[in-house]
């Protein structure tokens, strides 16, 4: 029968794991507390970056219905728990990461689907939500400007040769 503190912290990593839009493995070994709670800040506001028992974790994944993440549960793990922009997290894990080579970042998993270390870098090196959605609003706005432009020129257009006939029709009826 599993301990009462043990069920506990499988519900509460479990929870975590279905409320995260991200979730990302790395091992941390050699980092000391203060770099640990620098790592923690360089991750913004929208992440959780928890030191975890990989048993427990590991049985939370798979009743939080991840269980591609069972070969990355070896060695001193933790899991950042990204409930926003998963972006940025991974953006703060990729430049800590840089200065402090102690931390690996192993792997994933992001909306229900496995990343590789390499992935999380590629995630990482994408433009935030904001930016995203700012270009194409821009694009959008481009389009109909694009649109309304070639609209307003058909009338133009018009309105220049029905002249353009005029003023011809005007020069021979006077010639003659």
């Amino acid at each position: 029968m599993a301990r009462p503190d043990k069920a506990a912290a499988v519900a509460e990593l479990t929870d975590k794991f279905r409320n995260s839009s991200a979730a990302v493995l790395t091992e941390y070994r050699g980092l000391t507390v203060a770099q640990l709670k620098t790592l923690r800040r360089s991750l913004g506001e929208n992440a959780q970056y928890a030191v975890v028992k990989n048993t427990l974790t590991k049985i939370a994944a798979n009743e939080a219905g991840i269980t591609t993440l069972d070969d990355l549960f070896n060695g001193p793990t933790a899991v950042a728990f990204v409930t926003g922009d998963p972006v940025t997290s991974a953006k703060g894990l990729r430049d800590f990461a840089k200065d402090n080579p102690n931390l690996v970042i192993k792997g994933g998993v992001l909306d229900g689907k496995a990343l590789s270390a390499d992935e999380i870098k590629k995630l990482a090196d994408l433009e935030s939500r904001e930016v995203l959605l700012s270009k194409l609003a821009g694009a959008f706005k481009a389009k109909q400007s694009q649109a309304a432009s070639v609209f307003q020129a058909l009338p133009s257009k018009l309105v220049r040769t029905v002249d353009a006939l005029r003023a011809k029709q005007a020069e021979q009826g006077g010639a003659e």
